[in-house]
Order: C-alpha cells, then structure tokens, then sequence
C-alpha cells in the first residue's frame, strides 16, 4: 500500500460509498463520549473527524500509510479547530503503541495489508484491557464482477505487457479464516461477517473516478499518457455485461467483512 501515490483529492471525490458504509459502521458504536480513538487507514480525514466530533472529552488519533493522505487530513482538519484530533503517518504493519486506546476503527482499509497477523497483534496491544476493535474491509468475494472485467482487460495484447507478474496486494477473506485470525492473535472475536452491499455510482464517469482512485495496483503499471485509456477500456469492459440502470446509476456487488472483537 505504501508503494501507491495516493492522490487525496480524487479520493474525496470518489469514495462516496466507502464513507457513507463508514457513517453506518460508526452508528454501530456505543460511546459514551470520553474514548480514547484509533483510526487505522484514515486517508482522507473525514470519517476520522466526524469520529473526534463524537466525543468531546475523548482523543481520536488517525493513521495512515500514505504520507499524501495524512497530509491532506492534517490540513483539512486542523488541531487548531479539531483539538482532539491529530494524524500520524504509520503502517498498520507496526503500530506503535501500548494500552492506549478503549476502541480500534477500520473503514475500507485493511484489505491493503498483506499481513493480518501483525496488523490484529498491533490492535491488541494498542488496545486497553475490554477495548474493542470495530473494522469493516473489503471481503472474499468483493466486486467480483469488476475484478473478472479487469481480468479480461490485462490479458489483451496492448495491456498485457504492463501485468507481467503482477502481485495483487488486496486481502480479501472469508468470515471464518478471519475468526480464526481474530482467535490467534489474542483478540476475542463478538461478531465476523460477510455482509453484501450494492456499491452505487454516477454512470460512467462514477465508476471510473472510483477505479481511478482505489485500483492503483492496476492503474499505476500503466504508463501515465495511457492510463485514462486504460480506465476507459475497463469500465466499458464492465459495462457491456452490467449497464447502467434506467436512472443512469452504474452497481457493483461489494462484499464486506465486519469484524468486532475485544481484548480480554
């Protein structure tokens, strides 16, 4: 994740379906206004703030991999008007504290890591003893659809130089590999679950701001003066077998794993 130039503004633009699952994953949360808050992936800021605004007497701080992201945030949301609030650049590989924290949050972030073990290992010990981790990321099966169209695309003879051994970072797990995970690293899992969601976009242009700013693994292979071409080539590609609806509105099926557990 960290190899990828992020680009925040395109981001901010384009993931309107991860925010708005972000705003029904904080709705899950019972705080009682004075927590201690560890956003793992903050990227843009804007959860990680609406986070900080939900408790006053707390502190929320935000991490992220991507220098451009913590950037972005830092000057979006200021200490000066966000005083409970800070960002730090930090891979979710080595996290680097102890008992800091009563709840861990994740939004459309972890399916970057490569390595869930130490990434759950970091949450634990951040955590205080009965904290709680509450994540939501990409899961087996997600945007399938869209994969196998951008499959058919890095095969063809004019793209298929740019994928010679391409390493897709995304990890996208089962429920219960993912309980297992959970269990091995110490965490005490309440609740893992794939859960599907109809990830919704503005016709063409939509879905290609949003592989534009997400699938960076891809686009990033492809030299610059070809890389709208590229998106191109893959959003027809996808809608040719899923066109948009009659409002003009492009859906991928997205699955998601939720994840909730807590230290003992």
């Amino acid at each position: 994740m960290s190899n990828y130039r992020w680009q925040p503004e395109e981001y901010e633009r384009s993931s309107s379906q991860q925010k708005k699952w972000g705003l029904e994953l904080m709705d899950k949360l019972r705080l009682r206004g004075d927590e201690r808050i560890l956003d793992i992936g903050c990227g843009d800021g804007y959860l990680t703030a609406l986070l900080a605004t939900r408790v006053p007497r707390g502190e929320v701080v935000g991490v992220d991999v991507s220098p451009e992201m913590v950037q972005h945030a830092t000057r979006r949301f200021p200490s000066e008007r966000h005083p409970n609030l800070r960002f730090l650049v930090m891979d979710a590989c080595s996290l680097s504290f102890n008992e800091e924290f009563d709840l861990v949050f994740s939004n459309a972030a972890l399916h970057w890591v490569p390595d869930h073990r130490s990434v759950l290992r970091g949450i634990r010990d951040c955590l205080k003893r009965g904290g709680k981790l509450l994540a939501q990321m990409a899961g087996r099966g997600n945007a399938g659809q869209v994969v196998a169209a951008l499959g058919r695309v890095i095969t063809r003879p004019e793209w298929a130089r740019y994928f010679r051994d391409l390493q897709v970072p995304y990890r996208f797990f089962s429920d219960g590999q993912y309980r297992e995970l959970v269990l091995e690293s110490g965490l005490h899992p309440l609740r893992v679950e794939l859960v599907k969601k109809d990830m919704v976009h503005r016709g063409r242009e939509g879905i290609a701001g949003w592989i534009r700013s997400t699938w960076l693994p891809f686009t990033e292979r492809v030299p610059g003066e070809l890389r709208e071409e590229f998106i191109r080539a893959v959003v027809e590609e996808y809608l040719a077998e899923f066109p948009p609806d009659r409002d003009g509105l492009v859906h991928v099926e997205a699955i998601r794993l939720e994840v909730e557990a807590e230290r003992p």
